[in-house]
């Protein structure tokens, strides 16, 4: 899981395997797979990175996801 903080200023940890998409609208929305969305003070690339970390610390043995190419600006 990992720690967010939602526009109210309230933390809550999000299940990072339920992550479907992260974008920045300017806003950070984060989709799940369920259709579900969250609105977070923390910019798309922090996501992304806590997302990366949370697989690292998770799965040692294997590698994280690749972030995609397009995701990079």
């Amino acid at each position: 899981m990992i720690r967010l903080t939602r526009f109210n200023g309230g933390a809550f940890y999000l299940n990072a395997t339920h992550v479907e998409m992260v974008e920045s609208t300017p806003d950070t929305v984060i989709t799940l797979f369920t259709g579900k969305k969250y609105i977070v003070r923390e910019s798309a690339e922090v996501v992304a990175s806590r997302i990366v970390d949370f697989y690292r610390q998770t799965f040692p043995a294997s590698a994280a996801p690749r972030v995609p190419d397009d995701f990079i600006e």
